[in-house]
């Protein structure tokens, strides 16, 4: 039985997605459904059980389970509940890993890029106590992710049982089919699609940094079933352990992921590029490109998709059908 938090959210959904399909009827989602339509993510999946987080100590009493996938977080970049963030994003991940650990279960989570704040210290996924000290991420939910990062590292340096599978996933900016109820945190591609196909301009944010263009803001765009790919194949390696980046390797621009969407629909580029919110400016990355030595010397040879084969295979299977989900 298999174990998915988050599991009906964005990057969860398409974990579900790869199970089922793998043959495992066996997994167990815990989430929040809410009212936002996100159970339509689920609803071509077949489920053991859906357990609210809430419930999910009480439930994981005398189970006994093949992994535990932990997606689940509050992932706005935005968020300001310093205290509800780290309860979600912290101390019940440490509360997993303690239950992974009893139960001699795998625990593969999720951290993110976020915890490299503007890239001043590289953005290699070392994960030393010493080189995870050096990091400073820009906002609270970097900050949880760093501070769980660390705590699993400490737990490494000292020689303290750990699961016997450990996989924590530094995922970059990724995109893909069952994004839509992550409202403002949706990848720009899926928020300003219909304005690509309805022929409406598409906004972009112009540049606040010399030496950058505008729309040239750059990040590592990771399509979901490469991210899903690395999850999967950590399933099938369980003598692999460490913190590994998940990104492609290779910074692109916002203009690049908009353009690839039009060529994709055989439409003309319409951009225009507007003041970015001064809230956010001193918080912006202007760039991200994550090191995947690490994962490929785990023996990781799985390679990810080109930005414009991505877009392509999410506007023509999914942004541009009737049907968007999974």
């Amino acid at each position: 039985m298999f174990l998915v938090t988050g599991g009906a959210g964005f990057i969860g959904s398409n974990v579900v997605a790869a199970l089922n399909d793998a043959g495992h009827s066996d997994v167990v989602v815990s989430d929040i459904l809410g009212s936002d339509g996100k159970w339509r993510n689920l609803a071509k999946r077949q489920l053991a059980d859906v357990v609210p987080p809430a419930e999910l100590a009480d439930w994981l009493k005398g189970r006994r389970l093949e992994a535990v996938i932990h997606l689940g977080a509050i992932s706005e970049t935005t968020a300001t509940d310093g205290d509800l963030v780290i309860e979600t994003n912290f101390r019940l991940s440490l509360r997993l890993l303690d239950w992974c650990t009893a139960n001699t279960t795998r625990f593969i989570y999720a951290s993110s890029a976020a915890t490299y704040g503007d890239g001043e210290a590289g953005f290699d996924d070392d994960a030393s106590v010493a080189a995870l000290k050096r990091l400073r991420p820009m906002n609270l939910y970097g900050w949880s992710k760093q501070l769980f990062d660390l705590a699993v590292a400490e737990r490494v340096t000292r020689g303290d049982r750990l699961p016997p599978q450990w996989a924590g996933l530094k995922f970059f900016n990724v995109f893909g089919p069952n994004e839509y109820h992550k409202g403002t945190m949706m990848s720009v591609l899926a928020r300003r699609f219909d304005d690509i196909r309805s022929g409406r301009a598409v906004q972009l944010f112009k540049s606040h940094r010399e030496g950058i263009a505008d729309g040239d803001q750059r990040r590592d765009f990771i399509y979901v079933d490469d991210v899903v790919r690395v999850i999967m194949w950590l399933l099938a390696t369980p003598q692999v352990s460490g913190l590994f980046n998940v990104g492609t390797g290779t910074a692109r621009s916002f203009k690049d992921l908009i353009v690839s969407a039009y060529a994709a629909l055989g439409l003309p580029p319409n951009i225009h590029y507007v003041e970015m919110p001064e809230q956010i400016r001193g918080s912006y990355q202007y760039f991200t490109q994550s090191v995947v030595d690490r994962l490929g010397r785990a023996g990781y040879n799985g390679g990810f998709t080109p930005l414009e084969d991505a877009v392509g295979a999410y506007v023509k299977g999914f942004l541009n059908r009737a049907d968007r989900y999974r």
